[in-house]
């Protein structure tokens, strides 16, 4: 590469992230969604590089304020892959992620489910005013709505982002529709990922201003 080339752009990291939330808080996909959930929104958009995906964004009414509060008055954080956890920050909360524990496998053949669903069964104890962020498996989502509808205490707020082409759309579709009072935030269809489910984690710690 020759000397004389020389690239022009952004290198300071606060300058970058205020940069690039006020591109996406400009853009009319925002506009659509309820003032509470606006800075969740950019959190998750800035996450997949993509302001297309709010339109497919949903929530239950004064949901961010619940996952808000659970999280203020020290409630853990369940995350249904490690990745997600992992991409979780600046928490002083718990962050739970079961996926690795030893009994998994042998629940998973117990259970005739996937390694994903058996670990949302080991949540069940302290499910109670919990944040459930769920960015990897439909089986996730899909086994924390069986606890629910099967008396298993109610989480404080369920983050709706599994990612795929099995099940994806239909868990989250699910979730959306439940009849048992569960407050949700997702992302209806394919699209998510453990890093747009950790985003949204970060924006309810960091309680961004609307």
């Amino acid at each position: 590469m020759s000397e004389a080339t020389h690239y022009t752009y952004l290198r300071d990291g606060d300058a970058i992230r205020r940069r690039s939330f006020a591109l996406i808080a400009a853009t009319p996909e925002l506009t659509r969604l309820a003032p509470d959930l606006r800075p969740l929104a950019i959190r998750i958009a800035h996450a997949a590089g993509d302001t297309g995906i709010l339109a497919d964004l949903v929530s239950s009414p004064a949901a961010v304020a619940a996952g808000r509060a659970a999280l203020a008055a020290g409630a853990p954080v369940f995350a249904d892959a490690q990745m997600v956890a992992a991409g979780i920050t600046k928490s002083a909360n718990r962050i739970i992620a079961t996926i690795a524990d030893a009994e998994v496998p042998s629940l998973a053949q117990k259970l005739g489910t996937t390694r994903a669903a058996a670990a949302v069964e080991l949540w069940r104890p302290m499910l109670a005013g919990a944040v459930c962020a769920i960015g990897n498996a439909p089986t996730s989502l899909f086994h924390l709505l069986e606890l629910v509808r099967d008396g298993a205490p109610k989480p404080a707020l369920v983050l709706g982002f599994p990612v795929g082409f099995v099940g994806a759309a239909e868990a989250k579709a699910a979730l959306a529709e439940n009849p048992f009072g569960l407050p949700y935030v997702a992302l209806l269809g394919r699209r998510g990922g453990s890093a747009i489910a950790a985003a949204a984690v970060n924006a309810l710690l960091a309680g961004d201003a609307a």
